[in-house]
């Protein structure tokens, strides 16, 4: 495709999808005016009163609560914000990016003038996979920057592990929501009709998101840590991946989790099973990026599959990626 043939499909996207470019600017000054609040005063105020309460020992003292639970509420929100932009992105991409044009017939108007349906769909996921890759990660970034800011200073702050601040934190976020554009212009492909591609499109973003979610922990080989019977429960070291007794011969069985070997019972059960300690498969903090690039690759490769399916399904259904003259 030229430059000069590629300029007047850009101004035409942005002309037809107008809305939604609003939409979308506003949702990032919003989020991004919210993050970089509690990237700044609002994690000092709550670090400053967290440092006050752990200060006071057992006696009574006066912390700045409100700080606590504010950040506490909007670290929260935030977190569930960022990871509902795949959804958004998928909703709009089903609904408006494709669905509504084979529906109402202006994608077939379109493919019989000057512009093919190969550079119509191409023009069609560019313009709109730049702003969300940019603009998801924006929100990725700051959110990333607020959470390592109050790491270790703010005591509710949730840990690396939790599946929100895991992927509202990452690249994983990012590719969920080309994942969701792609998926989305598909779905209008294929269905022809705006509400049908929407439901559609927010069910395969969801089922990719909640696939990922749970294979997370088995993505990058864990680390076995063995712990003594003296303690009530087997070490962690982060993200769990499988737990429970160690046996002499080595065998790994059921944890009963009835405690300490120290209490008399437990200590019973525990020779009964033949255990001599507590196994844990886990990742620590330095697994993060290994996880989070391996379930990115896996969500990037779908996306390139759906695409890949989407530019196959349009010319089943026109019979040839060029328009007449481009034949000639």
């Amino acid at each position: 495709m030229s430059t000069v043939s590629a300029l007047p499909m850009t101004r035409v996207m942005l002309r037809l999808h107008r809305p939604a470019l609003y939409v979308w600017a506003g949702l990032l000054v919003v989020a991004g005016g919210l993050l970089l609040w509690l990237y700044g005063p609002l994690t000092d105020a709550a670090a400053s009163a967290w440092r006050q309460w752990n200060g006071c020992g057992m006696s009574a003292c006066a912390y700045d609560q409100d700080a606590i639970l504010t950040y506490k509420s909007l670290t929260q929100y935030m977190s569930v914000a960022v990871n509902l932009v795949p959804f958004l992105v998928a909703a709009w991409a089903g609904a408006s990016l494709t669905g509504r044009e084979m529906e109402s017939g202006t994608a077939q108007l379109a493919w019989t003038q000057s512009v093919s349906p190969a550079r119509w769909l191409t023009a069609k996921l560019a313009l709109p996979a730049a702003l969300v890759t940019a603009g998801t990660g924006v929100l990725v970034l700051l959110h990333n920057l607020v959470w390592s800011k109050g790491r270790g200073k703010i005591d509710t702050a949730k840990p690396w592990t939790d599946l929100l601040t895991f992927h509202a934190n990452g690249p994983t976020t990012v590719a969920f929501a080309l994942f969701g554009l792609v998926a989305g212009a598909l779905a209008g492909l294929a269905l022809r009709r705006s509400l049908a591609a929407l439901v559609v499109s927010l069910v395969a973003t969801g089922a990719v998101w909640a696939a990922v979610s749970v294979a997370r922990p088995r993505l990058w080989p864990s680390v076995t840590t063995v712990t003594d019977l003296t303690a009530y429960s087997p070490r962690s070291l982060g993200l769990t991946v499988d737990e429970g007794l160690l046996t002499s011969t080595g065998a790994r069985i059921a944890n009963p989790y009835c405690g300490s070997s120290e209490v008399p019972e437990c200590r019973d059960l525990y020779d009964r099973l033949g255990a001599v300690g507590y196994y844990t498969d886990s990742h620590p903090f330095s697994h993060y990026w290994p996880l989070q690039l391996t379930a990115t690759g896996i969500v990037l490769a779908l996306t390139a599959l759906a695409a890949v399916l989407a530019f196959r399904l349009l010319k089943r259904h026109t019979g040839s990626l060029t328009t007449p003259k481009e034949r000639r």
